[in-house]
């Protein structure tokens, strides 16, 4: 298990340097100046030389990649360059209101989707079944930025029960974090609907039939059991997903965060911000993977078999 540990966490190294490649590359690609935010108007090319030299935009990009993939394995993300602070404090300012979305995203779209699954497994093919299947495929295909819209109409201007936008008070995360959440709960119920039907095949089952148990026992407190395995494999993949799904609800209900830190910077140009902005959501995607794999070796004896 320990060597397999080491194994996954060793082969993260080349997929985060190929990351922070694309990412770098991509921005520079962008059209845009970042220095044009900062000259004035009428301002001199000596003036433009000399911020250029200040941030190191005047260096080939070869040279401005490894100086800052190098800063940033020290832990350094650079200063940014309209609002002239260091990128960390912007990310440690904007990063708590993100986290706390996206864990109550996740931790309604866990409960909410078991709950609809079990549902639906334990009403198969019955009138249950098929609405909750129903909303899950109305749930997965629903953009988040057209249903965070339609909630903020309906329960905001409608009916006036939450506030339009902003993150003054505890009211104003229940629509966002609906918005984040019911995509999820369409995608975890799904899956707890599979797998316990699934389970409920094996021999297993039949066995504790045959002893006299009862039907909802049996499935609530051992099918429902192996179920949660590839529930709580699909749950830790999905966490870096909530963040980068939280970059466009945060700008829809103009909430502070790295999303809302991010659009901005992308607009100025800001190519220190965006680039550490970018690199937080794929880290989360890179470790919600690794967790995802440790979990599922940890929770099911076949795969801690097969890496035996």
């Amino acid at each position: 298990m320990y060597s397999y540990l080491i194994r996954r966490v060793l082969m993260l190294v080349p997929v985060f340097l190929a990351v922070s490649l694309v990412i770098f590359l991509i921005l520079h690609f962008i059209p845009g100046d970042p220095v044009d935010n900062l000259l004035k108007v009428g301002s001199s090319p000596s003036a433009r030389a000399e911020i250029e030299a200040r941030y190191g935009l005047d260096q080939p990009l070869a040279v401005q990649y490894g100086i800052w993939l190098g800063r940033v394995m020290q832990g350094d993300l650079g200063t940014a360059i309209v609002a002239r602070r260091p990128v960390a404090d912007l990310i440690l300012q904007a990063l708590p209101h993100s986290l706390r979305l996206g864990g109550l995203a996740m931790l309604f779209s866990s409960v909410v989707g078991v709950a609809l699954g079990v549902v639906a497994a334990l009403n198969r093919d019955k009138w249950p079944d098929r609405a909750v299947m129903g909303g899950v495929l109305l749930g997965s295909t629903m953009p988040s930025f057209w249903l965070g819209l339609i909630l903020m109409l309906i329960f905001s201007v409608w009916l006036g029960w939450f506030p339009v936008s902003g993150a003054r008070s505890a009211s104003a995360l229940v629509l966002p974090v609906l918005t984040i959440g019911l995509g999820g709960t369409a995608l975890v119920a799904r899956i707890t609907r599979v797998a316990m039907i699934e389970a409920s095949g094996r021999d297993f089952v039949t066995l504790l039939h045959a002893k006299g148990l009862s039907p909802l026992r049996i499935q609530l407190r051992h099918v429902l059991r192996h179920a949660l395995i590839p529930v709580v494999t699909i749950l830790a993949l999905r966490i870096g997903w909530i963040l980068g799904g939280a970059v466009t609800v945060e700008v829809v209900f103009a909430r502070p965060g790295l999303g809302t830190l991010l659009i901005k910077s992308l607009s100025q140009h800001d190519y220190p911000v965006v680039q550490a902005c970018l690199l937080m959501l794929a880290m989360a995607v890179m470790l919600g993977t690794l967790l995802g794999d440790i979990l599922q070796a940890a929770m099911d004896p076949r795969v801690r078999a097969a890496l035996a």
